[in-house]
């Protein structure tokens, strides 16, 4: 399974994605699993939506070191609650990647793919996100 387009994933199966599959898919040395939920745009059209899927899907062909990449619409979404105490954002889709290890991470961000694929993304996202990596051993 290289990439697919996870509609009503939750962010626990996420974590549980993270737990179960990647250690049986990930080498014996480990890798990371790097996730982000975010807030769509709510003027983002079906040209946004499909463009950031295909982009998403090409990215692991294009960066060494990014193993898989998934994508979709959360099936609860998330809350998170900024510091300065108001309205918190409600994180409606994600993204998880499989990357070999933290060397990929690096690799990854700083990219011309991953530029590429920033321009795409900033059209169906508010700014910000709720970012988390999880270490497979």
């Amino acid at each position: 399974m290289r990439f697919k387009s996870i509609h009503g994933i939750s962010s626990l199966a996420l974590l549980a994605l993270a737990f179960t599959v990647l250690p049986t898919t990930l080498g014996a040395d480990g890798g990371l699993m790097h996730c982000f939920v975010f807030t769509p745009l709510p003027d983002a059209g079906a040209a946004d939506w499909k463009a950031f899927y295909e982009a998403t899907e090409e990215l692991p062909e294009k960066i060494d070191g990014l193993n898989n990449a998934w994508a979709g619409k959360l099936r609860r979404p998330v809350r998170q609650y900024g510091r300065d105490g108001g309205e918190p954002k409600l994180r409606e889709y994600g993204v998880c990647m499989e990357l070999e290890d933290e060397a990929a991470l690096a690799v990854y961000a700083e990219h011309p793919a991953h530029t590429k694929w920033m321009k795409v993304y900033v059209k169906v996202r508010e700014a910000g996100t709720l970012t988390y990596d999880v270490l497979v051993e």
